[in-house]
This record gives structure tokens, sequence and C-alpha cells, in this order.
């Protein structure tokens, strides 16, 4: 690297140094060499050239506005060529970088400023060629890394074995790649994601308590699929590291491209294997070998997951990486897992040789996690139950999404068994909004126009009596109020609705609608 030092370690040139400047000065990367005599030389030089100066300027300017116009553009110190009508430094120059904290060092009359150059210039070539030759070895290493199935993880290795940075590989979900000397806690890995999902992404980012972090992308179809994160802001970061780091973000790049392949074909085989189940007999002969070659038992118990996100407020059933990130959570937990993600919901089909409420208990863990990687939306989870087999598949993958789509319309529960819900819940379950709508309205327009215009308080009355299964005396205790008086309010319940509370056929009608009221 060329600086100050490299040349002052050069005893052809016989340099000495007056100011040593702030601390590290001296070994701060310096871009080249810059000769002038002009009293103000800054709108032509460039931020960290080393000036070279007979001080020819002294005629027209004092040495403290020239070392101001000096430090003004960035140099990184001044080489203060001697010559026989100046046979050493001007006390007055001398102050002055003192005062500007500028480098300073003096060049004797014997060498020319040419001889400067060229030790420069032999400086800089020769570490071209090295980082060069570094270039070439590292992109082998890198090579060799992708092709042996190394990953990103092989990527950073390599990467670090010549700089010693605290690296991570994020993807564009928050998902933890790879790391390296680093790390960053979930809510810090979103903030990754965040920036990656900027267009166009930022340079770097304020990533928390990590502090500044520099981004470099990480694409593999022009899109920004994942960012190579250095834990340390972009002007700490020295050229040699940036070209390394962006050499690194290319081979990632590869390894992303490999991983989405994968990914894609794992979920056509997994959605294939899914219709295989639902089928029947005509390709089920296909459904052991799919599921031993996503590392799964076919003959052994085996439960079925469906996950979505909850109707309310959400207009869509999945998102792009659920699927993924479902497999995350049951690799996690050590268990292999055959997911197939489609628009309504993502289902999972695992081995599972615990009790049945612990499979629950998983499912609550996994609604939980999901829902905290797609920024709070509420996830709900159908369990089918458990298979003996996989020629019992049919039933519980069946049941699992009957019951995931009933949850996304229900309030309350997460996660629930099918047999859970109640026939109620599935019946309704079936019907669209409208439909849901149409019957609530039907029953409970009539009680809320009488309770708007009466003040009255048919329809809470009426919640009462059914929550309560008909009991009347029950009911008025909890209402606070006589027996004949809620006689009295169900009877007009029956007048304005049509649906007589004393039979079973008027119950169950009012109890459907207000249920498909709470779902709608």
């Amino acid at each position: 690297m060329l600086s100050l030092r490299s040349l002052v370690d050069d005893d052809s040139l016989g340099l000495k140094v007056l100011v040593a400047g702030p601390e590290g000065a001296l070994d701060a990367e310096a871009l080249w060499v810059h000769n002038t005599e002009l009293p103000d030389p800054s709108p032509y030089l460039r931020d960290r050239e080393l000036v070279l100066t007979n001080g020819l300027w002294l005629r027209t300017t004092t040495p403290g506005e020239f070392v101001a116009n000096v430090a003004r553009s960035g140099a990184a110190g001044i080489v203060f060529g001697l010559r026989e009508e100046m046979p050493a430094t001007p006390a007055e120059l001398v102050e002055a970088c003192r005062q500007a904290d500028l480098p300073l060092v003096e060049l004797v009359s014997e060498v020319p400023f040419t001889a400067v150059s060229r030790a420069a210039a032999t400086t800089l070539a020769e570490q071209r060629q090295r980082t060069l030759v570094s270039m070439v070895r590292r992109g082998n290493a890198l090579a060799d890394a992708i092709s042996q199935g190394a990953g990103a993880s092989g990527v950073l290795r390599v990467l670090r074995r010549d700089h010693d940075l605290p690296l991570v590989v994020v993807d564009r979900m928050g998902r933890l790649l790879a790391t390296a000397g680093g790390s960053l806690p979930e809510d810090e890995l979103r903030t990754v994601a965040e920036g990656l999902a900027r267009r166009p992404p930022p340079l770097e980012l304020a990533v928390g308590e990590s502090g500044t972090a520099t981004l470099f992308l990480v694409g593999a179809l022009g899109e920004a699929d994942a960012g190579l994160v250095c834990l340390r802001p972009a002007r700490s970061l020295s050229r040699t590291e940036q070209d390394a780091l962006v050499q690194a973000a290319h081979f990632l790049s590869l390894e992303v491209a490999r991983r989405q392949a994968v990914q894609a074909i794992e979920m056509r085989f997994a959605t294939e294997l899914l219709d295989m189940i639902l089928s029947g007999s005509s390709r089920a002969a296909e459904v052991p070998a799919r599921l031993e070659a996503f590392g799964v038992d076919p003959s052994g118990p085996l439960a079925v997951t469906a996950l979505a996100f909850s109707d309310s407020g959400e207009r869509v059933a999945t998102l792009p990486g659920m699927a993924e990130a479902v497999v995350e959570f049951f690799t996690a937990e050590a268990v292999q897992v055959v997911v197939a993600g489609g628009s309504q919901d993502v289902v999972a089909v695992h081995p599972w040789r615990h009790p049945l409420e612990e499979l629950s208990a998983t499912v609550e863990r996994l609604t939980a996690w999901l829902s905290r990687r797609f920024d709070g939306r509420r996830v709900v989870a159908g369990l089918g139950g458990v298979a003996n087999g996989w020629a019992a598949l049919r039933t519980p993958l069946t049941e699992s999404r009957e019951a995931c789509r009933v949850l996304r319309r229900s309030p309350g529960r997460d996660v629930a068994l099918f047999g859970e819900l109640g026939t109620h819940r599935l019946l309704l379950g079936t019907q669209d909004e409208e439909a849901l709508r149409r019957l609530s309205a039907a029953v409970l327009d009539p009680l809320r126009a009488h309770d708007r215009a009466q003040g009255g308080q048919l329809e809470t009355t009426l919640r009462a009596f059914l929550d309560h299964d008909g009991h009347w005396a029950k009911t008025a205790a909890a209402l606070y109020v006589h027996v004949n008086t809620l006689r009295n309010r169900l009877t007009r319940v029956t007048e304005l609705t049509g649906c007589d509370v004393g039979t079973t056929p008027g119950r169950v009608d009012l109890f459907l609608a207000l249920q498909a009221d709470r779902g709608a």
C-alpha cells in the first residue's frame, strides 16, 4: 500500500519526517503524488493525494495559507523538496503543518521529485499485482467452495482467511443464511430484510445495537435476493477489503441461485405429493418413494398441518417465503418434513410419534414464530390428526385443510384439530362471506333496529340466553332481570325474527346467525 510510511522507509529517497500528524497518518493509504507550486492547489487535488512542492509559492502566499488550502482538499500530507536557494524547510511551514495536524516530510535536494514518483508507481504496481493474485487465488477458492457444496458458510470462511471482518448473510425474508465472526438478533435481521426491499437498497444500514453495517447485494436474477452484511461502516473498510467483499457477493449469488432452484424443485415435488395423496389409488404407489425422498418414513405415524394467515385484515392466505419458513422451523426442531405451499394454505407432512397434545403445542409455537416472522400477522393452523402410515394420509390431509379454512374466518383459536371445531363451525366455514352476511342480517337486523329505536337489549338478551344453554333462571340472574322480563324480551325476539326461541329449530337458526355474525 502506498503511504508516507512506505516512502519514508525507502532509504534511496532520504526522506525525513518533520511533522507526523495525527496517530496513524503516516500509515494511511495515499492514492498518488501530485507535484504543484500553485498557491492554492485545492481545485486540482484529489482526496488522499501527497503534495510534492519546492515552495515557489512562498513568493505569493504564506505557509499558513498554503497549508490551509492543502488540508482543505483532504491531502495525505506534504513532501517539501529542498533546493540550493532553500537548504532547510521554513519553520513557518513546519508550524503551520503542526497546527493543521497535516504530515510534513522533507526531501533532500540531491533527490528529484521524479524519484519519489517512480517509487510511488512501483509501490502501486506491486500492490495491484498482489491484489490481482489475491483475487485470482480467492476466486479459485470460492469456486471450489461452491462446487463442493460448502454453501454460504464456505464462502465466508474463504473470505475471512485474508480479512478479519464480522460477516453475516441474510436473505430478503430476513433469514440468516450464514455467519462468520459476527451475528444479528432477529429484529436486526428484519432490518436488513427491509433494507434489501428498498429501491435502490442502501450502501449502509443502521442495524440497532450492532451499529452501522455495510451492505453488499447478492442477486440471483437481477434482484436483491440476499445481502452480504459486513458489521462495519463503509468508511472503515479499505479498498482491498471492499473488493474482496464485492467478489464474495458475486459468488454468493451463485449459491443463492442454486438454493432457489433446489427449493423450487422440492416445492414442486411436495405439491405433486399432495396431489398423489388426494387422487386416491391412481398414483398412490408413488407416495412412499416421494416421502422417502424427503427423509420421511412412509410406514410410521404421520401428522398433517395446514397453515394460513387469518382472514381478519388479510386479503391473502399465504405469502412468498412462508413455506420456506415452515421448513426452517421444522429443521430447527430436527424434524424431517414435506412442505407444499399454495395460494390458499401451506401444508406440512412430517413424522409424529408423540402424544397428540404435544403436536398442538408444537404447532402453536410454529404459528407464533411465523407471526413474528411476518410482521405480526395472525397465523392459523388446522390439524388433521395423525395417520398410521402413508396409506391413511388422505383423511388427515383433507381435514387439516378444512380446519384451517374454518379457522381463517373464526376469531379466537389459532390452532385446532378438525374434530374440535364443532359441526356448526364446519358448516359455516363452507360458506362465503356474502352468504354469512345475508344469514346474519336476516335474523339480527330487526333486533338491532329495535334496540337502536327503543334503547332495548334484545340482542344482548338473546346471546346470554343461548350462552346459558336456554336456562331461564341462569340467564335472568346473569342479566340481573326478573324471569318475566326475560320471557317478555325473548317473546319480542321471536316476533321480530320469526325464530321461536322455545323450539330447537328456532334456537338453531338464532345460534347460527350469531355465529355467522362473529365469523363474517
